[in-house]
């Protein structure tokens, strides 16, 4: 019997949590053996009574289903027995006993969690991309949630160049939620991970969410949070960070700001103030060295015209219409028109709902 096959069986068991799970390991060394002598579960302290009555042969629907959703979507099994099992996460107080992954999950790298807002602000969101993609150029891995916002904005800039990131789900592993990631999912699997706890075809409900933010966490040497308010699920992954022994860095914000109070609390309670790619590399990994952590410029493929540089120059985080630009700059609405399409193509701006711009991710911080 494939030891896979016998993790799953231990998994896909009603009322066997990881506890359990270990539990059962622990004293009979392996699931093969603790499958084979399910009659003495019940001798066990700390195990639920009648566990065992639910434990599924290899020909029950419910195993067989969770074997073609598995093979149908190309995903593996990693065990907390696996030597690929990322020693980092092994470390925490409640690691998971079984990761299904989708990806390439390599064993041991420097890895950074970047988690935030649903709903960020503009410049946050560029902010984000902008900064993971430079942690990335530094082959600093990017560890986030998938969820809106912050995190679809870090796994971005993770991705950027030769960068990767990993996907942390809550739900089955099968599953893209939110559904709208469908295309940034299947970007991850291939130049990254996807990760989840949860047996495939498991829906996304709340609850998981918070054990899915301790894997966040327990991947990654330090988390860093970019926006949060004051009740984000953001600060529970940072509380995991506390509890496990990582650094917590967080980016300020304006008081005015709603998704600054959960951050700047963060500061006020110790966590590394971050507004530059230096301010993380020199808590975590102090061998980059400055020199090196200078952010990056990031060009534009080609050169731009007078106009389009005037008009590179107007624009920033706060979105303006065509109305504002073409005041602005002196240029005619259409003439403006073609300008900005141009710089969208090239990363320079990004238009927003209502006819309005606003600077893109892929500008230049010296325009």
């Amino acid at each position: 019997m494939n030891n896979w096959r016998s993790w799953l069986r231990l998994h896909l068991t009603p009322g066997l949590g990881r506890a359990a799970v270990f539990r059962l390991i622990g004293h009979f060394g392996s699931p093969e053996q603790a499958l084979a002598a399910t009659n003495q579960w019940k001798v066990l302290t700390g195990l639920r009574k009648g566990l065992q009555e639910g434990v599924l042969d290899e020909k029950a629907p419910r195993f067989l289903d969770a074997c073609e959703r598995l093979q149908s979507c190309g995903a593996r099994l990693l065990t907390f027995q696996d030597a690929a099992y990322p020693e980092l996460l092994k470390a925490i107080p409640d690691p998971p006993a079984i990761l299904y992954v989708r990806g390439c999950l390599e064993p041991a790298k420097r890895r950074l969690a970047i988690i935030g807002s649903r709903q960020p602000t503009t410049t946050g969101r560029q902010w984000t991309e902008r900064l993971a993609e430079e942690l990335a150029a530094l082959d600093i891995e990017i560890v986030s949630g998938l969820a809106r916002g912050i995190d679809a904005a870090a796994h971005r800039g993770g991705l950027a160049g030769p960068g990767s990131t990993i996907a942390v789900l809550g739900c089955g592993i099968d599953r893209v939620y939110p559904p709208e990631h469908v295309h940034l999912f299947h970007q991850i699997e291939a130049q990254g991970a996807i990760l989840s706890e949860y047996p495939p075809g498991v829906e996304p409900l709340p609850g998981h969410f918070p054990g899915r933010n301790r894997i966040i966490s327990g991947l990654s040497q330090g988390v860093l949070v970019v926006e949060a308010n004051h009740d984000s699920g953001s600060l529970i992954t940072a509380e995991f960070a506390l509890d496990q022994g990582r650094e917590v860095l967080a980016v300020p914000g304006g008081v005015d700001r709603s998704t600054s109070n959960g951050t700047n609390q963060l500061i006020k309670d110790g966590a590394h103030p971050v507004t530059e790619l230096a301010d993380i590399t020199t808590v975590l990994w102090p061998e980059c060295g400055r020199s090196r952590c200078k952010p990056t410029v990031l060009d534009t493929p080609e050169p731009l015209s007078e106009s389009a540089l005037i008009i590179m120059k107007l624009l920033d985080s706060e979105p303006q219409n065509l109305d504002e630009l073409a005041g602005k700059s002196g240029l005619t609405p259409m003439a403006l028109s073609a300008i900005l399409l141009h710089l969208e193509l090239q990363g320079g701006a990004e238009s927003l709902p209502g006819a309005r711009y606003v600077r893109g991710s892929k500008a230049s911080f010296t325009n």
